[in-house]
Order: C-alpha cells, then structure tokens, then sequence
C-alpha cells in the first residue's frame, strides 16, 4: 500500500464519516478526525454486514458502491456508540 493510497482512504472515510453525522444528526458534536474514524471503520462494518448478512461483496474499492456501503457503516457504528454512551448530548 502506498502512501497515494493511504490518503486515498483517508479522504474516503472522512466523508463517509461526515455524511454518515449528518444523517444522523451528529455533526455538531462530530470533528475531523471523528469523521475519518468512524468512516474507514464504517467501511469494515458494511463490508462485513454486506458479505455475511446479505451474501454480496462488501467494499469492493473506491466506487459509489462501496461508498455507500461506508456510510451505512459508519451509520451503524455512531448510533451504537451513541447507545453504549446513554445518548448524551454535547452542547
């Protein structure tokens, strides 16, 4: 992996991670690097809940479809972190 590639994927999971707050309505309390994070590991968790719930590729490289499947994601994981947290809200 190259560095070209490296923030290739940095740049993707930012914003997976961004849409993914605003659709979830947490992008006040969500920064850069939140973005970034919960983006790439969004892009873990769809690839995984596509391949073994749903029997189809999960991200498959840098494509719409895999762009998608890191938002939802990244979706995922900030309402479950946003569960294990009690739901507090930054103001």
């Amino acid at each position: 992996m190259t560095l070209t590639d490296i923030l290739i994927w940095i740049v993707f999971g930012a914003l997976a991670g961004w849409i993914a707050s605003i659709i979830t309505g947490k992008n006040k309390q969500m920064g850069g690097v939140e973005n970034v994070v919960s983006g790439i590991a969004g892009a873990f968790i769809g690839g995984f809940i596509m391949e073994n719930f749903f029997g189809t590729a999960g991200v498959t490289g840098f494509n719409v479809y895999s762009f998608i499947v890191a938002i939802l994601g990244a979706v995922i994981l900030i309402w479950v972190v946003g569960f294990f947290r009690g739901g507090r809200r930054r103001r």
